[in-house]
């Protein structure tokens, strides 16, 4: 593993420094958001405008690779999410923000298509599961990290955007100084919706109510904290608690994963999630009792993402994966469109602790539809299906092609392993 480690530390640097800036900007939009009185609803489509730039970015970025290449693909984006990052501040509007975050979600995904580009070169089929489970959990700690960054400036200046814009920029340094250029990168077409229901009617339903459960979190977290007069210190550390809970179940869960009916463990994930929800709705303003749920509540969030896709791979052949794989990303990504704009309107009629009331309804209809699928088709055996391994919702399809490929690959040695 130190090995490993060592020949790829500077991509696993660059990508800390580029999730502490990313972290920093999507806490501090609900903090600034709230000071210039943007409505629960403006600040929804804000939100919903990054994940919008981030699902076409994963689209168009190979594209530009393989007309220019990696470095200059790398710089470019990065660039752009830096200016764009600085200029929010600049232009206190709702629908100048919206189009602000469409950029930075754009320059992330590429940015992310690049960088896992390098990482899945690098790497060979013994130590891409490493690999990749330490560019998730570098990805964790840079979101968790850039919240305690924001104690460090006053929201209601430029400050901290400017230290996020920072971050970004000094990010590049260790990537493009040691990474080399590899072949384009080459993302398979997502699958057609119809044929991915077809094939995984939980994964496909799953992973696109999910995608509206992780955006209304990531970035309607902070419009929460604000609009219950939570001080910006105690809101770092609520958004915080999502992503550390994602960090602690992250393992249990996954030992499960290849141990028991998947479809039991997203049934008892999602009712986790919901039943936190539901605490959080009655809890009211007490600051640690919403800690406490926002840990579980944020905390099953990522791994049922990882627990989808490979629910998916199991119902599916191999050589479908690549393109379902693209197809679960897309589904995600609509979900996040849409999720947070629900969630937002559902705040500005209800009030505040509409959050929790839309984060719950959402668990728990993953959950209600992962029973019902149980009725539907039988249990497939522990045995027989692939590996988990934890990918993180902000992955791009090149990451999530990866581990489809590596679950594939690990659970195909096993079985020979066994039957020695």
């Amino acid at each position: 593993m130190f090995r490993v480690l060592l020949n790829i530390w500077a991509l696993l640097l660059g990508i800390v420094l580029i999730m502490l800036g990313n972290g920093m900007h999507f806490t501090l939009i609900g903090l600034r958001g709230g000071l210039e009185g943007f409505s629960s609803t403006e600040l929804a489509v804000v939100t919903s405008g990054y994940f919008a730039g981030f699902l076409l970015g994963a689209r168009q970025s190979p594209i530009m690779i393989r007309r220019v290449g990696h470095v200059r693909v790398f710089a470019a984006l990065g660039s752009f999410m830096s200016a764009g990052l600085v200029a929010l501040p600049l232009l206190t509007e709702p629908w100048s923000w919206t189009l602000l975050r469409i950029l930075i979600g754009f320059c992330m995904s590429g940015i992310y298509v690049t960088a896992e580009s390098w990482l899945n070169d690098a790497s060979t089929n013994e130590t891409r599961g490493q690999v990749l489970a330490a560019y998730m959990l570098a990805q964790t700690l840079g979101i968790i990290g850039a919240q305690g960054l924001l104690n460090l400036g006053d929201a209601a200046t430029s400050v901290l955007f400017i230290g996020a814009s920072i971050l970004v920029s000094v990010s590049f340094a260790p990537i493009l100084l040691s990474a080399t250029p590899v072949p384009a990168a080459a993302v398979t077409r997502p699958m057609k919706l119809r044929d991915l229901f077809r094939g995984s009617p939980l994964g496909t339903i799953g992973i696109f109510l999910l995608g509206g459960v992780y955006a209304t979190q990531s970035g309607m977290g902070a419009v929460f904290g604000t609009e219950i007069d939570m001080s910006a210190a105690q809101i770092s550390l609520f958004v915080a608690m999502l992503f550390a809970g994602a960090l602690a179940l992250q393992y249990p869960i996954g030992w499960l994963s290849d141990r028991m009916d998947r479809r039991w463990l997203i049934f008892g994930a999602s009712a986790l999630g919901a039943f936190s929800c539901g605490l959080g709705f009655l809890v009211g303003s007490k600051l640690w009792a919403l800690m406490s749920v926002a840990f579980f509540a944020g905390g099953v969030t990522t791994p049922l993402y990882a627990l989808f896709l490979a629910y998916t791979n199991d119902a599916l052949p191999a050589e479908d994966m690549p393109a379902a794989s693209g197809g679960l990303v897309l589904t995600f990504g609509i979900g996040a469109i849409l999720g947070p704009i629900a969630t937002g309107w559902a705040m500005e009629t209800f009030g505040a602790f509409a959050f929790w009331l839309a984060l719950g309804v959402t668990f728990a209809a993953i959950a209600f539809y992962a029973l019902y699928r149980m009725t539907q088709r039988p249990t497939a055996p522990a045995g027989e299906t692939d590996s988990y391994l934890g990918v993180v919702p902000t992955a791009s399809p090149v990451a999530v092609e990866a581990a489809g490929a590596w679950a594939v690959e690990n659970a195909e040695a096993a079985k020979e392993a066994e039957d020695q």
